[in-house]
């Protein structure tokens, strides 16, 4: 069996070049941006540093409420889960529903100030190795808890983007070590990324592994 090669990430933010100042606006700014826009403005934040606790997980949601004063809104925007959703299109499209529904309810369309704009992004993901291969789930849960939040954007998020399965890499791995380890694989794959930070996610996972191969080993 392979070994387990870990890889570090950075993101490169890229502008679009389409913002909006109301909500028709972004309505119309939604739906003809790259989809990958969509991707970023839902998963980007989590390699972003953060000074204080979100109040919203999603840069769609936080706009409506901090640009558009529209809580009612945001918090509409703030319940959709990515991770319920088969592909990137499908996403848009939920979104786009949430925005229509919502000009039809308002007997105005809400504004932004001209400095809080909503700035429709992309980013381009830098994978580069981080210097460390393990050969066995132990070894594994060992390196765990000093992976860098890169690592595990890039082995539990954008894994599930870019591999057939749309599983993430440790699962993957995990795989072809059949039953001995379908605990822990069951384990990992019900972890809901979207409402956790890069850091929590670390943490479950050492968690997971430390118990799981425990009882493997028992």
């Amino acid at each position: 069996m392979a070994p387990f090669t870990v890889r570090d990430c950075a993101l490169v933010t890229i502008a679009t070049g389409t913002w909006a100042q109301n909500l028709r606006e972004f309505r119309d700014g939604l739906t003809r941006v790259p989809v990958d826009s969509v991707y970023h403005h839902f998963w980007g934040r989590l390699l972003q540093p953060w000074f204080d606790e979100p109040e919203y997980n999603n840069d769609f949601a936080a706009w409506a409420w901090h640009g558009l004063h529209d809580k009612a809104l945001a918090e509409r925007l703030a319940v959709v889960n990515p991770v319920d959703f088969d592909d990137l299109e499908e996403l848009r499209e939920e979104l786009l529903d949430i925005v229509e529904d919502r000009l039809d309810q308002s007997e105005y369309v809400p504004w932004s100030r001209a400095d809080q704009r909503f700035h429709f992004l992309r980013s381009r993901i830098v994978v580069f190795d981080a210097g460390v291969r393990v050969e066995t789930p132990e070894e594994l849960g060992r390196v765990l808890p000093s992976l860098s939040e890169g690592a595990i954007y890039y082995h539990f998020i954008d894994a599930r983007r870019r591999t057939e399965q749309c599983s993430d890499d440790f699962c993957t791995w995990l795989e072809p070590l059949g039953e001995r380890y379908r605990g822990l694989r069951e384990r990992i794959g019900a972890i809901d990324p979207y409402f956790s930070s890069l850091q929590e996610i670390r943490r479950q996972l050492a968690q997971m592994f430390r118990e799981e191969l425990e009882e493997v080993q028992a």
